[in-house]
Formats: C-alpha cells, structure tokens, sequence
C-alpha cells in the first residue's frame, strides 16, 4: 500500500484530531476482526504468537489486543519471550560487549523450555514463568502461572513465528505478523517501511533509552540484517499479517526529530528520510491520545511496557 504526502497534509490541514481518531479508529478495526476470529477459536487454538521486527509495535499491538479480547470476556494474558533468553556465559557475555557475538540469533533462546512451557500451558499444567535479567545476562527466579480453561496466552517476540523456536503443532497456536507495510511517497521519493520503522526507533532511543540519532543509525544494518535472516523468511507462517502503519506518525516525528537528521545528510537513508519529512506537516504530540500505537514510540502510552 502506498500514501501520498499530499494526502496526509490535506487530513492534517483540515482536521488533525479528526485524522488521528479515523486513523486509530481503523487500527483497531482491523484488530477487531483479528480478535473475534482468535474467540471464535479460543478453546482449539489458546496461545497466540505475535512476532514482527524492531519498531514493528508488536508490543503495543499485543497489549490491544489482549484487551480486546478481555473485554469479550476471554481472561487473557501477555508475555514476552525475552525472558526465555538462555543465560550467557562469562565468555559469551566478553564476546557480546566486543560486538563479537549475534544477539539477534534464534539460538538465543531456550527453545525447549519455551516451547515445553507453551505445550504444559495449552494443557493448563502449571508452570514457572522465567525472568531474564538483562544486565546481568542471566535467568532469575520466575513465577508460578496456570491458564485456566478458557483463557488465553499471548506471547510476542521476534522469533515467535521461528518453527526452530517455538516446536508446537499449529494446531495449538494462532500466528500473528505485524509489521510496517505501508510506503510514502512525495511524487518523487519514496519512503521504505524500514525507514518508518528506522524514524520509530529513533524517537524511542532518544526518548527512553539516551541514545543519539546517529547511534540508533550506526545499529541500522546489523539490526536490519538480522531481520532479512531471522524473522522475515517466517512471515509467511502466520494467519494474520498486520499493518501497523499511522497515516499520521511521521506528522509526529518530523518536529522531534528533524533538525538532528538535518546534520546527518551523509548517510543516504537520512537523506531519502528526509526529503519526505521536510514536505509533510508536523502535529502536536500533545492531541494524540494515549491508546495510539505510536505512544509505544513517542511515549505517554495507557500500556505499561
């Protein structure tokens, strides 16, 4: 699917609450017939994968539709694979501070546990729910959790799709996709899914985690390459592909983040980037309300991640 900047800029001028809550109101749309089919199935298929790449809003787009699905009723409850990361080793953990081990490999995770745990859950046999510390690379003491019959278990991850991962019978599981699938374009330029997706990471590492444009930039490749080999070919897999694309996010962006990217002109995706956010209106992030996707991004989300 492609979008004009021209289109965006009219919604804009003419209404941008408007365009925000049609734009939100077909996000969730979409979801809602997702998550009817997911209810109309709860009892054959109880486990729910949601797998996507970096910036994707997988997150937030799990934690929707969890309460979605608990407003009809279903007592559903979300996890996130990161804690099924296997423990490094000291070597291991030397090799990862030198940018000498890959960090994005399925391998990564304990596949047997996982996947053991999600066949214990789909019998509603109790389990203990691990915690991965992520500063000291290590597996903690977890949590006692039962599904009980009838409720659901979402879990969200990068390698959710991965059949090396998660070995359980597609009968059990139902498979989400979400991605960015929408591309802009000016006329002249057009601007990749990747790029969004890029522009997302961006304001979320500047925001949350103190890191610069150009240091989200310089993980670009290596973040991008792993996607190409580690959870793009599995797209397929799934029985739901999601587009996650907010015809107004980049309106959202452009004024965080413009006059950084304008000092970073050398990088080639920068400028194709940014011919694009030059061209669009800007919006306050202030009128986009707290239930939007992109708050995942821009913060002040109603989720708590």
């Amino acid at each position: 699917m492609n979008i004009e900047v021209a289109r965006i800029n009219d919604r804009i001028k003419n209404s941008p609450q408007d365009f925000i809550r049609d734009s939100n109101a077909d996000y969730v749309y979409r979801l809602q017939k997702i998550v009817d089919d997911i209810a109309a199935h709860h009892d054959e298929k109880p486990v729910i994968l949601i797998s996507g790449p970096s910036g994707s809003g997988k997150t937030t787009t799990a934690m929707m539709i969890e309460k979605m699905l608990d407003e009809q009723g279903h007592v559903t409850h979300t996890l996130s694979m990161d804690n099924y990361f296997c423990p490094l080793t000291q070597e291991e953990k030397e090799l990862a501070a030198e940018g000498k081990m890959d960090l994005e490999s399925p391998l990564r995770v304990d596949s047997e546990l996982l996947s053991g745990q999600i066949e214990a859950m789909s019998r509603c046999e109790e389990v203990e729910i691990p915690k991965y510390n992520f500063k000291s690379s290590t597996r903690e003491a977890g949590r006692p959790f039962r599904r009980n019959p009838g409720e659901l278990v979402i879990f969200e991850g990068i390698h959710a799709l991965n059949p090396d991962v998660i070995q359980v019978p597609d009968s059990k599981i139902c498979k989400i996709y979400v991605s960015v699938r929408t591309r802009i374009t000016d006329g002249s330029a057009v601007l990749h899914p990747s790029r969004v997706r890029l522009l997302r990471r961006m304001i979320r590492d500047k925001k949350f985690r103190k890191r610069s444009l150009r240091e989200t930039m310089n993980m670009f490749h290596s973040v991008e390459s792993g996607e190409n080999k580690y959870i793009m070919p599995y797209k397929g897999r799934s029985d739901y592909d999601v587009d996650t694309f907010m015809p107004y996010e980049l309106s959202a962006y452009r004024e965080p983040l413009i006059a950084q990217l304008r000092e970073m002109t050398d990088v080639p995706e920068i400028a194709e980037t940014l011919e694009i956010l030059e061209n669009i209106a800007p919006i306050e992030l202030s009128i986009i309300p707290s239930d939007s996707l992109i708050c995942e991004f821009v913060g002040n989300s109603q989720f708590k991640y």
